[in-house]
C-alpha cells in the first residue's frame, strides 16, 4: 500500500503532521474504500481532518473522526456502514464521526462584526450532539441544575433505535464531554403502555 495512497484521506491544515492515529484512520478508510464495493464511490472524494482517541471507561475507548463540516452529509449518507466497517477494524472500539465547526468569540465594541448563529457556542454544541448520535434522532433535553450548580444535560433518544445504540450511550457521554466540557447524559424516554 503505497503511501501517498491513504495520506489523500486526511487533510490538515497547514504546517500540522497527522499523528499516529489519524494516519491509522485514514489507511482504513482508504482499504474500505478500496475492498468495499457499495461504499467505494461515496467513500472517494471524502476525507478526515483530524481523529482523537478517549478513554469511555475502564479499558473501553472510542475513536473521534473529524470530518469536514461541508462534506459531512456526505458521510451521513453511508455514516450506519461506514462506522460498522470502521469498528471492524478497530477492534472493541466504538467510532463517533463528528464535523469540524469554528466557534468564533461573541461581538465587542472592539470587534464589531456580525457573527452567524451557527457559529455561537450554544449552536455548535447542540451540533455536535447531532452529529455524536447521528443517525438516531433527539426527542428531548433537559436541564439539571445540581445543588453545587453544576449542570447535567439529559438527552432523551429515540426508542426505535435502542437496540442498536445502548451499548454506546457511555461513549455518547464521554466523548460529549471531552468535545464540550459538560456533562451529558443519554437516555431513552420510559413510555408507559
Amino acid at each position: 500500500l503505497s503511501m501517498s495512497a491513504f495520506h489523500k484521506k486526511i487533510v490538515k491544515e497547514k504546517g500540522q503532521k497527522p499523528d499516529a492515529l489519524e494516519l491509522t484512520v485514514a489507511q482504513a478508510l482508504h482499504e474500505i474504500e478500496t475492498n468495499t464495493q457499495e461504499l467505494q464511490a461515496e467513500l472517494r472524494p471524502l476525507y478526515l481532518v483530524a481523529a482523537k482517541e478517549i478513554e469511555v471507561n475502564a479499558g473501553k475507548k472510542a475513536v473521534i473522526i473529524f470530518v469536514p463540516f461541508r462534506l459531512l452529509v456526505n458521510f451521513h449518507k453511508i455514516q450506519q456502514r461506514l462506522v460498522r466497517e470502521l469498528e471492524k477494524k478497530f477492534s472493541g472500539k466504538n467510532v463517533v464521526i463528528v464535523g469540524q465547526r469554528r466557534i468564533l468569540p461573541k461581538p465587542t465594541k472592539k470587534n464589531n462584526y456580525k457573527r452567524p448563529v451557527s457559529r455561537s457556542l450554544t449552536a455548535v454544541h447542540s451540533a455536535i450532539l447531532d452529529d455524536i448520535v447521528y443517525p438516531t434522532e433527539i426527542v428531548g433535553r433537559r436541564t439539571r441544575v445540581r445543588l453545587n450548580n453544576s449542570q447535567l444535560y439529559k438527552i432523551f433518544l429515540d426508542k426505535k433505535d435502542q437496540a442498536n445504540v445502548e451499548g454506546k450511550l457511555d461513549t455518547y457521554s464521554a466523548v460529549y464531554k471531552k468535545l464540550t466540557g459538560k456533562e451529558a447524559q443519554f437516555l431513552f424516554p420510559v413510555t408507559t403502555d
